[in-house]
């Protein structure tokens, strides 16, 4: 936390200087010499002028008057927001291999479940598109903040083919930068669009006309970073067949392309084996994406604090009859 006028901080001295006139009154003996008869009488009043109680008010006071000298010096404090115009494109690939139930109940399954829990995570205000891939790519959600849109495509993702990634992620990144265009925002030189792609894919590309490589250069030219999440573990295989015709074809994912378009585009890559671990990576990816750090004044703060202090004293003081210095 910073100050934009740290020099009204010494208005803090108030809280040590308040404390001193409490010390100082309660050592000052009393003027007029007050006789008790009633050793009982007495000792009540020594009871309640010992009584925590009457401490309470004064604390609160005190708490009141040190959040409001730091109001006046103005606090400023970094805080994570909502980037304007923000985009979200999910590239999912949907693969043959998707099929592979190393990842229960299914690869996809599980990768569907983690994305409805990313939906959920990111602001309201982010825009999401929705973008397949299998031996070609598909554009199923154009980005837009109504998350059922993005849901209800979620819901009729099915496996299909092969995996053309370079098209996948070539077809969200066009997508970002369009939707973006649309709004005014264009990319500028050494700066990243308010945009990402979040890729998950399981395994090596094999079809299309585009490498991963290409795609990710040419987000990279255009300031969209890429999530990357490589699903599954290199044991997977997809069964087919029944009895004595049953085969398998081993279908192990590919982390090495998703880190190598990740880190080309300025992004990060992650790795999901499990399907706890497929939703835990998109929740970490869902508090993140789409928002920035900015520095803000919070004076405001300060000073509902203050009120909520200084109210708090009063009523405390009332209740159990503990004046106020």
């Amino acid at each position: 936390m910073s100050f934009a006028s740290p020099i009204f901080l010494v208005t803090l001295a108030i809280v040590p200087l308040t404390l001193i006139y409490l010390y100082v009154q309660q050592r000052r003996k009393a003027r007029y010499a007050i006789a008790f008869t009633n050793l009982d009488v007495l000792a009540s009043v020594v009871k309640e002028h010992r009584s925590w109680r009457r401490w309470v008010p004064v604390a609160l006071l005190l708490l009141a008057l040190a959040t409001a000298a730091t109001a006046v010096a103005r606090p400023r404090a970094h805080l994570t927001v909502p980037e304007q115009n923000a985009t979200i494109v999910l590239v999912v690939d949907v693969s043959g291999s998707m099929r592979a139930n190393d990842v229960k109940p299914s690869r996809l399954d599980a990768a569907v479940a983690a994305m409805q829990t990313f939906v959920s995570k990111v602001p309201k205000q982010v825009k999401i598109g929705l973008v397949a891939f299998s031996s070609t790519a598909e554009v199923l959600t154009t980005p837009t903040t109504d998350r059922e849109t993005v849901l209800n495509g979620l819901s009729y993702l099915s496996p299909e083919a092969g995996t053309a990634l370079g098209d996948g992620l070539m077809a969200g990144a066009r997508l970002a930068v369009r939707s973006l265009a649309a709004a005014g925002v264009h990319h500028e030189a050494g700066r990243f669009l308010p945009a990402a792609l979040v890729l998950e894919s399981d395994g090596a590309q094999n079809r299309g006309t585009l490498t991963p490589q290409q795609a990710a250069n040419f987000a990279r030219e255009n300031g969209v970073r890429i999530y990357g999440v490589a699903l599954g573990t290199p044991n997977g295989k997809v069964e087919f067949g029944f009895g004595l015709y049953q085969n398998a074809i081993p279908v192990p994912p590919d982390p090495a392309t998703v880190n190598e378009v990740s880190k080309i585009t300025g992004g990060q890559s992650y790795t999901a084996q499990t399907a706890n671990k497929v939703i835990d990576v998109y929740k970490t990816l869902g508090s993140s994406i789409g928002r920035r750090t900015e520095l803000r004044e919070i004076t405001s703060w300060f000073a509902i604090a203050t009120a909520v202090f200084l109210i708090a004293a009063v009523a405390f003081s009332r209740l159990w009859s503990a004046p106020l210095p």
